[in-house]
């Protein structure tokens, strides 16, 4: 292969910027501007009939912008126009019928601000359990008289409904005994799942008896401790009965000619859809025990709306009189929740019968302490204050409904008849729990004084408080009486022996305080806690509850210095002793402090106490460890160190990046974020003492630079290392450590062979190739400034890097090393001009030290050209089908490097690149528009004073044509 010398052109990187510039046009008034108005031209043609010859055309001009947003705003849309082409009569009759539509619905739906039965459904099923034995009774089914039915006139069908229901009641059933939870709830899911398989398979009347046994079983208190999830469970499958049953109704309403709407009148239902309503409400009435009767007709107390207007405001009255049947207190009051629950969904503003239901309870109220439930929990052997509890789920919910959107003077009256009751503990409790925060927060001290009179037997008075500051949590008191509230509180709750019942209560209360009171006063209240809970390590079994304190505290206390000066905060952070628990706190710590600390600190207490937190985080890292959380942890470690700041105190700042590194050295995104913090604090003293090098400030840029140099090894990442070898050395250049930066440089090249040829990227194998070609190109553009070792020879980094290249195992189809060859080419160039494109301050590069030296020049030349003898020579070995087409693309690539950096009035060069544009075309594999285009550069540069002999380079450069 002949040898092209290289001749590099010179460049006048000057007069090349001016070139490039966009040439500023004057604009003359008048002409278009993408922000002036647009001026729009409008044509009507207007037809005066169809026998007259007259048409006129006019046009009107306007200035004003046309916007097609704005047009939205002007009623033009496509919408306001198919509206404004609407009957005016018929627009107003819908527009008024909407709003009545909205304003009926606004007093038939509850809003959302209503906590729905869905969201508490869990929370009972989880908190009453038992591991006593629970019985069940399942419905054996009778297969007389389905033989044949289809036959049957009209009055056999129902007699034989009606002996169904019959055989049902004389007992066609059988008891299963002896069953755990677990066995009775999946008893009870076969059965939800038997009724809806009857409904399917239109077995009507198996599906009634289904829900009637169900029924039957909320009667049942032999296990009373397990009475308000088995009324869950239940009233699950009663709900889907209800639903079925209306659902069939209001399918018989609908056909091909109409369909119903969804606020419909009894008027809109046919004949059939009544017959079929009263049928079933027949049917349940025939149920002869009370219980199941109530909860069934309730179930399906929405299908009144077929039948009247007034039906269902008949029957709640009626379902609530009916539950005054029912003996047992427990029983009867999630009777009257179910009621309550099935007023609300069908007909909340009919807020009358609500309110009879809780006056009700208010006068069986006296019942839950009588004899007969007192001999029945002896027989169980149940105390009263596990009986209590029972209550809660059921009047929670009946006070809710009765106090959504309730006036001020109905709470009011509520309230006063609790307090007229004895032993009214209970209920202070739920009213607590479901009135408007805001109304029992400024009634503090009337509810704190209640709570006094309480007796505290059967439910607690910290159960009472706790209530109380959950409330207060919401909503403010009166100011004058804060403190006193507070005082009342803890005189009751720091008396509380039991950790757990103190801990629940005073996790409540530290929001009260955190809220409304300094920090001397939270960190009185941390000490109690300190107190309570370190006896037996009774923390231990409350992390939930502690952590929530902590939680709570550093949501009001976003300063700090101020957190941290409170005595007894860190001794508290002691008491999570559980690593997983205690790595969780300090997580929430670090996150509280990077979104609210708006400042740099150098605060000694901040960075002490969280030095010590992140110390705690880190140390939680091990081999099984995922990488996510180790991510997260390394984020909240990185956010710490960007805000510590001590300003022109850099030996103090570097002494705490030195402590960091040591403390955190198994992150290794916190040690690349360190690495960087050091080159930013060296960079910072290069600016703030410019001019003013004095050897201290020399000896500590050196002290900065040797931190990263040591720093750099211990990390894995292969690339991260390598781009902040070259980071770093680019900061040591900057700083005239001229050693140290070549340190970093040849550390950089030694480790290039390291290479492997697939790296991990988010958990994927990717080749690596491309990034070393993007890591070298940045490495080259270093290298031009970079001044050679008086020791080492010309340009001595670059032949080490040019031996490391040469050695590297590349892929066998790959060209990636040709194109660092060609970047190298490129390098070469700009190294032989008289004055480089850019430079370092107060930093001699090669143009400055050879000063156009004519051996530098000709090392140079050679260089270039045993770089141009590997390209050629790849060039050459792609001379095969399967590689034809990377050949072209290639030696097009070749042209325009030598295009663009060699001088082509040397005739071999010149003939060097007519050779690579034929070889681009030689086998139709180039794209013609790029030969095109890059044919129209060559002639638009000839034109310029110095390049005139591209004119002839031209003529030689033909384009292939394609038949």
């Amino acid at each position: 292969m002949a040898v092209f010398p290289w001749h590099s052109r010179n460049r006048n990187y000057k007069a090349e910027f001016a070139s490039c510039r966009l040439e500023a046009v004057p604009l003359e008034f008048g002409d278009y501007h993408p922000l002036k108005p647009i001026t729009v031209t409008e044509s009507r043609t207007k037809k005066v009939n169809r026998k007259g010859s007259t048409s006129s055309t006019s046009s009107s001009s306007s200035s004003s912008m046309v916007d097609p947003l704005s047009s939205v705003l002007d009623g033009t849309d496509p919408l306001s126009m198919f509206a404004a082409t609407a009957d005016p009569v018929a627009l107003a009759a819908a527009t008024d019928s909407s709003r009545r539509k909205r304003d009926r619905d606004d007093n038939s739906v509850v809003g959302s601000d209503f906590e729905p039965w869905a969201n508490k459904r869990g929370e009972i099923l989880a908190r009453y359990t038992t591991t006593e034995k629970l019985s069940i009774n399942l419905f054996m089914g009778s297969e007389k008289g389905k033989a044949g039915t289809a036959t049957l006139a009209m009055s056999e069908k129902v007699r034989t409904r009606l002996e169904e229901l019959d055989d049902f009641e004389e007992g066609s059933q059988k008891e299963l005994l002896n069953l755990t939870q677990q066995d009775y709830v999946n008893r009870i899911e076969e059965l939800n799942q038997s009724l809806k398989d009857a409904w399917a398979s239109d077995q009507k009347v198996k599906a009634l008896k289904i829900v009637i046994q169900c029924s039957k079983l909320l009667s049942d208190t032999s296990v009373i401790q397990f009475y308000p999830s088995k009324f869950v469970l239940i009233t699950d499958i009663l709900d889907t009965f209800g639903k079925l049953v209306y659902e069939r109704i209001f399918s018989m309403c609908v056909d091909n000619r109409s369909v119903l709407p969804d606020h419909f009148s009894p008027e809109n239902a046919n004949d059939t859809a009544k017959e079929t309503c009263l049928n079933w409400f027949f049917k349940i009435a025939s149920i002869r025990e009370l219980i199941p009767r109530f909860y069934v007709e309730a179930s399906i107390l929405k299908c009144n709306k077929f039948l009247s207007k007034t039906g269902i405001s008949e029957c709640l009255p009626r379902l609530t009189c009916m539950i005054r049947g029912i003996g047992d207190p427990l029983v009867s009051v999630y009777a009257r929740a179910y009621l309550c629950r099935v007023g609300m969904e069908v007909a909340p503003h009919l807020k009358e019968t609500l309110n009879k239901n809780f006056f009700d309870f208010l006068l069986t109220f006296k019942q839950i302490h009588g004899d007969t439930v007192q001999n029945q929990l002896v027989v169980q052997g149940v105390e009263l204050p596990s009986y209590l509890p029972l209550y809660p789920p059921a009047m929670d919910w009946i006070f809710q409904c009765i106090s959504y959107h309730a006036p001020e003077a109905l709470l009011t009256e509520m309230m006063e008849r609790c307090k007229k009751l004895g032993n009214n503990a209970l209920l202070l409790n739920s009213v607590m729990s479901a009135f408007r925060a805001e109304f029992i927060a400024t009634r503090s001290m009337d509810f704190i004084g209640m709570i006094k009179e309480c007796d505290e037997s059967g439910f607690p008075k910290h159960l009472l408080f706790r209530s109380l500051g959950l409330n207060l949590a919401l909503a403010d008191p009166p100011e004058s009486d804060r403190l006193q509230i507070l005082n009342e509180a803890w005189k009751v709750i720091t008396k509380l022996k039991n950790s757990q019942d103190y801990i629940n209560c005073a996790e409540v209360w530290v929001e009260y305080t955190c809220k409304h009171f300094t920090k001397r006063e939270v960190n009185t209240v941390l000490a109690d806690v300190i107190k309570h809970m370190t006896p037996d390590r009774a923390f231990e079994d409350s992390y939930p509850q502690l952590q929530l304190i902590i939680k709570k505290v550093i949501a009001y206390f976003h300063d700090f210095s101020v957190l941290f000066s409170v005595e007894k905060f860190l001794p508290f952070l002691d008491m999570f002793q559980k690593e997983s628990v205690r790595v969780e706190v300090c997580k929430c710590i670090m996150d509280a402090f990077i979104k609210h600390q708006q400042e740099p600190t150098k605060d000694p207490v901040i960075l002490n106490a969280l030095l010590h937190v992140c110390k705690t985080m880190h140390d939680s890292v091990n081999a099984l460890t995922l990488e996510d959380e180790k991510r997260m942890l390394s984020y909240l470690i990185n956010g710490f160190i960007k805000m510590v700041s001590f300003g022109r105190d850099f030996e103090q700042q570097l002494s705490f990046y030195v402590e960091s590194r040591s403390m955190f050295c198994n992150l290794e995104p916190v040690l690349v974020q360190l690495i960087h913090s050091v080159n930013r604090l060296a960079m910072e003293t290069r600016k703030l003492m410019k001019g003013n090098h004095s050897r201290k400030t020399a000896a500590f840029v050196r002290a900065c630079v040797a931190y990263c140099f040591i720093t750099i090894p211990s990390l894995a990442g292969i690339f991260t290392r390598l781009n902040l070898y070259l980071h770093s050395g680019q900061v040591a250049l900057a700083n005239q450590c001229l050693s140290q930066a070549d340190a970093f440089f040849k550390a950089a090249i030694s480790l290039i062979p390291e290479v492997p040829k697939m790296i991990n990227i988010d958990g994927k194998m990717r080749p690596s190739e491309s990034f070393l070609l993007e890591f070298l190109c940045n490495f080259f553009s270093t290298l031009l400034i970079v001044p050679d070792h008086p020791e080492h020879g010309v340009l001595f980094l670059v032949r080490e890097l040019l031996n490391v290249i040469q050695d590297y195992t590349w892929e066998d189809n790959s060209d990636e090393k040709i194109r660092i060859y060609t970047c190298v080419l490129h390098l070469l160039s700009a190294m032989s001009q008289e004055t480089y494109l850019y430079h370092i301050d107060k930093v001699d590069s090669n143009d400055s030290l050879y000063g156009g030296d004519s051996k530098f020049l000709a090392e140079n030349n050679k260089l270039c050209e045993t770089v141009m003898a590997q390209i050629l020579e790849h060039l050459k070995a792609l001379a095969k089908d399967e590689a034809l087409k990377r050949q072209s693309s290639l030696g097009l690539s070749f042209f325009n490097s030598i295009l663009a950096h060699g001088d082509l009035r040397n005739n071999k060069l010149n003939q060097l690149s007519v050779n690579l544009w034929h070889l681009a075309q030689r086998h139709g594999c180039a794209d013609t528009r790029t030969m095109v285009k890059t044919l129209e550069y060559i002639k638009k540069q000839s034109k310029q004073p110095d390049m005139t002999h591209l004119t002839e380079l031209a003529l030689r450069l033909p384009l292939q044509t394609r038949t």
